[in-house]
């Protein structure tokens, strides 16, 4: 698992230019908790901004994390109606690098035709690694299936980048604070790069994996300071290809 994974971060299958004309920066959320839906949705459209949510429909409407409340259909469909962009985790969350090829499709193929169940207009465009796990042998099929993947290595995109092992930061409490916050956008600027913030529920005392409303609204409130434009994981992909 893990050469497959230093494998997949550092062998890419194609390379490409980034040619944004400003620096930009996505808000992502995996899996995902119901309060990610509700809550962190909330704050990015009060910013007048959309995110990209990471879901695994096996997960959708379930009581077992012990972690958070998961989110349920309605607010799956709620999201994509309000112009967040639904992205694709494996359908049991399963880690690519534990599955093989037949797998890997099946469980694509799955969560593709849940989401199309909720609402036919729902697209599978991106995906993120579950549990930030990269895997070398799939990295081929999943640039068939999708514009782009995201890990969870730390840095910013820019440059030259390999699209199926975007790099993201993590907005999560116990690992970034305003300082670092300011210090991932100076990046972002310095390089005119892509910055991806990932996280997972958003709730005052968060879990080891979340972020507090506090964060997060401290994150676009950067943005709009600096003049960063909000972009889901598709429309950066759009800038990045003009």
């Amino acid at each position: 698992m893990r050469v497959s994974h230093r494998l997949a971060m550092h062998v890419p299958v194609e390379r490409c230019r980034l040619n944004n004309a400003t620096p930009m920066v996505s808000f992502t959320f995996d899996d995902i908790p119901k309060s990610a839906a509700t809550t962190g949705a909330a704050i990015l459209e009060d910013h007048g901004a959309r995110g990209t949510f990471y879901v695994s429909g096996g997960l959708v409407g379930t009581t077992e994390s012990p972690d958070w409340a998961a989110v349920d259909a309605e607010d799956v469909v709620a999201l994509h109606r309000s112009g967040h962009e639904i992205g694709c985790h494996t359908y049991s969350h399963r880690r690519t690098c534990d599955l093989d090829r037949v797998s890997l499709a099946g469980e694509i193929e799955q969560n593709r035709r849940y989401f199309q169940s909720l609402e036919p207009s729902i697209e599978l465009s991106n995906f993120a690694y579950p549990f930030g796990y990269g895997s070398f042998a799939h990295k081929r099929r999943l640039k068939t299936a999708f514009q782009s993947c995201r890990s969870i290595v730390p840095g910013v995109n820019s440059g030259t980048v390999d699209p199926q092992f975007l790099r993201a930061v993590p907005l999560i409490d116990r690992h970034i604070d305003g300082d670092g916050i300011e210090r991932a956008f100076d990046q972002a600027q310095i390089t005119n790069g892509w910055l991806i913030f990932y996280s997972h529920d958003v709730v005052e005392q968060p879990s080891r994996y979340g972020c507090s409303p506090a964060l997060m609204n401290h994150a676009l409130k950067a943005a709009s300071r600096r003049q960063i434009p909000v972009l889901t994981m598709a429309e950066a992909l759009l800038c990045a290809a003009a």
